[in-house]
């Protein structure tokens, strides 16, 4: 798998079918308080068949170069859901997936499916920014018997808070694209101007700070 050529086909898709919004001049606010020039919502994915193939045959790739003794395919839930299934099925392995919280009712389930006490999984995300929900899943599947093997995502915007927390989970992430292959394929294809690549570097410098200087 040559993964800097994954890297930058990621990156180009999401940015051609607008899963990737770049807006230096009219930011976005995220859940967390952020202002951002860049909102990345991988759902749209889904609605393009040759990127949500891409995506799942990249992620199949990967886990069989990373990771062949893999017993079953987690996906988090609720954005990963579909990519785990894709890539579960491209590599024909068993799937379950993690709530963000045990259900209120029922079996009071976080993790949903059917997995054997120590199974080794390999977690399936859509997008890494801080890395707290995220672990928060890899957790679960550990408090639930598993052996998370690694995580995969499609996107990480590589912020260190993110990088610190899964050195301390003991969790290896890795990705198929990321923000720095991403600022480089929209400055070469236009997306954004010299000027507009200052920004988003800035942003990125600085996420939590950015606008308040």
């Amino acid at each position: 798998m040559d993964h800097k050529s994954v890297a930058r086909d990621i990156a180009r898709a999401l940015l051609q079918i607008k899963a990737i919004k770049l807006s230096p001049a009219n930011y976005f606010t995220w859940a967390s308080g952020w202002y951002s020039p860049i909102y990345c919502d991988n759902r749209a994915t889904l609605s393009f068949p040759e990127v949500r193939g891409l995506i799942a045959r990249s992620f199949a790739s990967l886990i069989e170069e990373k990771y062949p003794d893999a017993d079953v395919i987690a996906g988090v839930a609720t954005g990963a859901i579909a990519h785990g299934v894709l890539a579960a099925e491209a590599l024909g392995k068993p799937f379950i997936y993690v709530r963000s919280a045990p259900k209120a009712h029922g079996l009071a389930n976080q993790v949903e499916g059917v997995f054997e006490p120590g199974a080794k999984v390999v977690v399936i995300e859509d997008l890494v920014s801080t890395g707290g929900s995220s672990l928060s899943a890899v957790e679960a599947l550990r408090d639930a018997g598993c052996q998370v093997l690694g995580m995969a995502a499609i996107f990480t915007y590589g912020f260190d808070v993110a990088r610190e927390r899964f050195s301390s989970a003991g969790v290896v992430l890795d990705t198929l694209s990321d923000y720095e292959t991403m600022i480089a394929i929209a400055a070469e294809e236009g997306y954004v101007t010299p000027h507009q690549l200052d920004t988003l570097r800035d942003w990125r410098a600085d996420p939590s700070g950015w606008m308040k200087k």
